[in-house]
Order: C-alpha cells, then sequence, then structure tokens
C-alpha cells in the first residue's frame, strides 16, 4: 500500500481537535525554515492531508447545524446522513 494512503487513514483516525493542532505545529515548523528539504516536503505533504480532514470535519458539522429544524417540542435535528 502506497506511503500516502497509510498517512491518509492515521489522518482519518484523528479528531478535529488533534488534527488542528498538529497542523498548527506543522504550519509554524514549516514558517521557521528549520530543517532540510526532504523534511518541509513531508511535512508539508502531511499538512495538506490534515487540512482536508479539518475541512471535512467543519463541513459535516456545518451540514448537521444547517440540519437543527424547529419542531413542535423545540429545535430537532434532522438527519443529514
Amino acid at each position: 500500500m502506497p506511503a500516502e494512503k497509510v498517512a491518509e487513514r492515521t489522518v482519518d483516525s484523528l479528531s478535529f481537535e488533534e488534527a488542528l493542532a498538529e497542523l498548527e505545529t506543522i504550519v509554524r515548523g514549516l514558517e521557521s525554515g528549520k530543517g532540510d528539504l526532504a523534511r518541509a516536503i513531508a511535512d508539508y505533504e502531511r499538512g495538506a492531508l490534515l487540512r482536508r480532514h479539518c475541512e471535512a470535519r467543519l463541513a459535516e458539522a456545518e451540514a448537521k447545524v444547517q440540519a437543527i429544524v424547529e419542531g413542535p417540542n423545540g429545535p430537532v435535528l434532522r438527519n443529514v446522513e
């Protein structure tokens, strides 16, 4: 199995908060300019996976919020899946 797919599965297992924290660490590292080019490329690729993961989790949360409808007994969550 390609290394990208293994990394992608690992990212998929992270919560939004874990992925965001790791992404922030990667961004700080890349911004510092320290380290070699190979490490920077690997970090950038990992960061791209983390960003996509976070965006997907945010989209899911947004869909759930938009699915809240007013019911006879107050707000209810309409099934969005």
